[in-house]
């Protein structure tokens, strides 16, 4: 039965998905999105459709109900490249019996989704995360002094909410804030609030360290709730843009062994009765073997092509182990040099020389990709070659502007 892969969105972690389905089946993907954006634009391996309100739930209904009836006898597997897109998926996927949408059920996403909700699983299971404040839309200021607080500023605050927060646009909108004191955390918070989100905020101490005290872990589980992948990247460096913040740039992998947490996050994950794609953000504190898990992501991550690239290909774990009954799960401890930017604007800016050092030598031996520079996609296709080097010129002048001084 020939594999149809459908995605929902334009950006990075939709091309990283088609590449995977490319390079395991040399099959092409169909993508719905409000718009184009470089990423995917002039793509051979991408048939892209532009729906201005795809992001409304009806809308993307009749759509993929629509291509499914033009494409039967189709084995179709669906996915959402971002918050918005997956939350859709997971919440409608009972009525989209034509896919398979290797994804959580919906009574899981408000369990771990948000936040506030997430660091409570984490207590439960022994997951370290950063020291947490929680607070509401009716905040007293009293309770932004460090004593109430429980750690010193500055502070991060952020949205429990991300599906939630970027509804709702505002000046100045970031995806993480810092707060110097407790008038700037007031500020803050408000303003978030005056904006009209409507959840919860998170307070946290700020863990010390650049990108490259960043960690990403991947996991990957078949439709019976088993674990049966995992992927650790150490960071070397993140974007730096107020809407890009945190978003991976370039990643060299590591064994999963290497995390001390990570046997408790597959715990967790198989206690839940967690399937499809889950994506970790942690950052190492600089002690020994301690490491702060900050979020969870219910889809697989926008720098996905990190794991592909080491040799677990995120398009055969989809179609291969969701139905599988096995009972094996694969720890990758292969080591590769992944980057979305130029390789020398990762050297560059990455402030681990060390892991610097480790990257050019994983280049040299061969062991480095770029998501956008697939020669498949590249190869006589001027159109998309424009697209894609005038993206990678742009994040140096990106990093020259944003990246901290």
């Amino acid at each position: 039965m020939k594999i149809t892969p459908v995605l929902l969105g334009a950006d990075l972690n939709c091309y990283n998905l088609a590449r995977a389905f490319h390079e395991a089946y040399g099959v092409s993907s169909y993508a719905f999105g409000r718009y184009e954006i470089s990423a995917t634009k002039g793509s051979r391996i991408i048939n892209f459709t532009v729906v201005p309100d795809i992001d409304n739930e009806d809308t993307m209904m009749a759509t993929l109900t629509e291509f499914a009836k033009e494409h039967q006898g189709e084995k179709l597997y669906l996915f959402g490249c971002t918050d918005d897109y997956a939350a859709m998926i997971i919440r409608c996927k009972s009525k989209l019996p034509q896919y398979t949408a290797p994804s959580p059920a919906e009574d899981l996403y408000t369990l771990v989704q948000k936040k506030a909700e997430f660091y409570e699983m984490c207590e439960k299971y022994g997951i370290p995360y950063p020291k947490t404040k929680v607070l509401t839309n009716d905040f007293s200021e009293d309770a932004l002094t460090e004593e109430a607080l429980g750690f010193n500023y500055p502070i991060v605050i952020k949205p429990s909410s991300s599906v939630d927060y970027w509804k709702y646009p505002f000046n100045g909108m970031k995806k993480v804030y810092f707060a110097k004191d407790p008038a700037d955390a007031a500020e803050i918070i408000r303003t978030i609030y005056k904006s009209g989100y409507p959840e919860r905020m998170i307070l946290q101490e700020k863990i010390d360290g650049g990108d490259s005290h960043m960690r990403v872990f991947t996991c990957f589980s078949d439709k019976r709730g088993k674990v049966r992948a995992m992927c650790l990247g150490h960071t070397m460096i993140e974007e730096h843009t107020p809407k890009g913040l945190g978003n991976h740039a370039a990643i060299v992998t590591e064994p999963v062994s290497s995390l001390p947490c990570a046997e408790a996050i597959k715990n967790m994950l198989e206690d839940m009765g967690y399937t499809g794609f889950s994506n970790f953000d942690l950052k190492f504190t600089g002690k020994e073997g301690d490491f702060r898990c900050f979020e969870i992501n219910l889809r697989q991550g926008r720098s996905n092509y990190y794991v592909t690239s080491c040799g677990m290909n995120i398009a055969r774990l989809a179609c291969e182990k969701w139905d599988d009954e096995g009972e094996d799960c694969v720890r990758n401890e292969n080591a590769h040099f992944w980057h979305h930017v130029p390789a020398s604007v990762a050297y560059e800016y990455t402030e681990d020389k060390e892991l610097v050092q480790r990257a050019k030598a994983l280049a040299k031996e061969g062991r480095s990709s770029c998501s956008l520079l697939y020669k498949y996609d590249l190869k006589l296709n001027p159109k998309r070659a424009v697209y894609v080097y005038a993206q990678l010129f742009r994040q140096k002048k990106k990093f020259k502007v944003y990246y901290p001084k």
